[in-house]
């Protein structure tokens, strides 16, 4: 093939790729993923690997790599002994790759594929951070990230991954040294726990976990920044590089997202005080800071970082059920944190007391939140009670652990939280494949559907006749 015909065919598919992109982001982010997925199964799938040197089960591997891709955290495999040197490596780069995001991962592969940053990009980029970008209607002026700021979004993204994890491993690097690890094992882990804090992903490098770090409150508290910088999503954190100073500049989402997160933190922490003590032995013979320090660290584990030092399935029902409703919340929009996100549950609750108040409109920081708005909020809170309700039937045929343990782990998966009752581990191939699938769902879904609904909306040039139904 000539230079110049090479050229053309490349050429060729640059715009094929572009031109689908650009008509169906949510399809382009879909493909992009379930093909990431597919590759690094097989390459988790090959005997290099293992620690073993012998293939991994397919089953495993795929979930695996779901797990990665998704920074869900969850695993059937035992992640500090099973895998060799370069699988560790490949599950490292996975969660890195995994953590840009859905759309904002095909913004920066379509960037690559045209050499610029164009319209088509900045659209896909602007999706990630807000779905009402692809509406047929004008957009509101107050967006999360306008679409001149798309650039400098998307270098925010790459710089938040690299500055903020080598910080978080240089600062946690004496605290594994003084655990007893070597310089080299160390240096690892500390990178290892520090990306694996920010992606939210929760994998733990070493035997034991977090036990040798249990009493280091230093260490742990490296880990929940680093959860919580990753949970608040990289329009937050841009918009806070730009205007730290200057709250009156933020735009609503920055504000709801920062507000409702804080309102779900502190609440989570009261509520593990109320709640755990006095119902289970895991917290006994702690003194009030050591109970207050854990309460903390579930409340901030929650949000989807997928951490955990003390037993899950000891915790205390009323706890799990707790635990269940924030990890399903999850964290903000377009970070590295699962769940229906922060603001999506804020929408729906400004919603309700609208309602409750006898309001036409719903308003935050004196602002008025359109209808469309709420639509997708309610669409997207629906889409994630039913995946998690479907998975949790379907599972518990698979097993006969208790019903509480499996609907934990099923939100755990959806929300990409990564926190355990150990049912994850023990099921059968089948349900390997169907809590696999939960959490591309809750990954991938959330934000495409978002994206695909707010896409789809047709003009419609005639109103047909109003009648109430009955509702309540």
């Amino acid at each position: 093939m000539s230079t110049e015909r090479r050229v053309s065919f490349l050429a060729s598919v640059r715009e094929g790729i572009e031109g689908f992109a650009s008509r169906s982001p949510s399809r382009f982010a879909i493909l992009v993923f379930a093909s990431l997925i597919a590759l690094f199964t097989a390459l988790l799938a090959q005997p290099f690997a293992s620690a073993s040197g012998t293939p991994t089960n397919f089953a495993d591997a795929l979930f695996t790599a779901v797990s990665t891709i998704c920074v869900a955290g969850l695993s059937t495999l035992d992640m500090a002994t099973y895998w060799s040197p370069l699988g560790n490596a490949l599950i490292f780069t996975g969660t890195q790759i995994g953590a840009l995001g859905v759309l904002t991962l095909a913004s920066i592969l379509g960037t690559i594929i045209s050499g610029r940053l164009g319209l088509r990009t900045r659209l896909i980029a602007a999706s990630d951070t807000n779905p009402l970008r692809l509406h047929s209607g004008p957009v509101a002026e107050g967006q999360a990230i306008r679409l001149s700021e798309v650039g400098g979004l998307l270098a925010t993204v790459a710089l938040s991954l690299i500055i903020i994890e080598t910080v978080i491993a240089a600062l946690m690097l004496p605290s594994v040294l003084a655990a007893g690890y070597s310089l080299p094992d160390s240096l690892w882990y500390s990178f290892y726990y520090s990306a694996m804090a920010f992606t939210n992903t929760g994998f733990t490098p070493n035997i034991g976990g977090l036990s040798p770090f249990v009493t280091d409150y230093w260490f742990l508290t490296l880990i929940m920044i680093g959860v919580i910088l990753g949970s608040v999503g990289f329009p937050v954190i841009y918009a806070l590089s730009r205007n730290l100073r200057n709250p009156r500049r933020w735009s609503l989402h920055v504000k709801m997202t920062l507000f409702t997160w804080s309102i779900l933190w502190v609440g989570g922490i009261v509520a593990y005080l109320l709640l755990e003590p006095s119902n289970s032995l895991v917290f006994t013979g702690m003194s009030p800071g050591e109970l207050t320090y854990q309460a903390t660290f579930l409340s901030t584990m929650a949000r989807s970082g997928g951490f955990n030092i003390v037993d899950i399935s000891q915790l205390d029902s009323s706890t799990l059920l707790f635990t269940d409703m924030l990890m399903f919340i999850g964290g903000g929009s377009a970070s590295t944190a699962g769940g229906i996100k922060v603001t999506t549950f804020a929408v729906l609750i400004l919603a309700a007391l609208a309602e409750a108040r006898g309001r036409q409109s719903i308003e935050a920081f004196q602002r008025r939140i359109p209808g469309d708005v709420l639509r997708l909020a309610v669409s997207v809170g629906l889409w994630g009670a039913t995946t998690v309700a479907m998975g949790t039937l379907i599972i518990s045929e698979f097993t006969d652990a208790p019903f509480e343990y499996v609907l934990f782990d099923v939100i755990s998966g959806f929300a990409t939280v990564g926190m355990s009752t150990g049912v994850a581990a023990e099921l059968p191939d089948p349900g390997v494949y169907v809590l696999a699938l939960v959490m591309f769902m809750g990954r991938v879904g959330t934000v495409t559907l978002a994206a695909a609904l707010a896409a789809n909306q047709v003009g419609q040039y005639f109103t047909r006749p109003e009648e109430r139904p009955i509702v309540g």
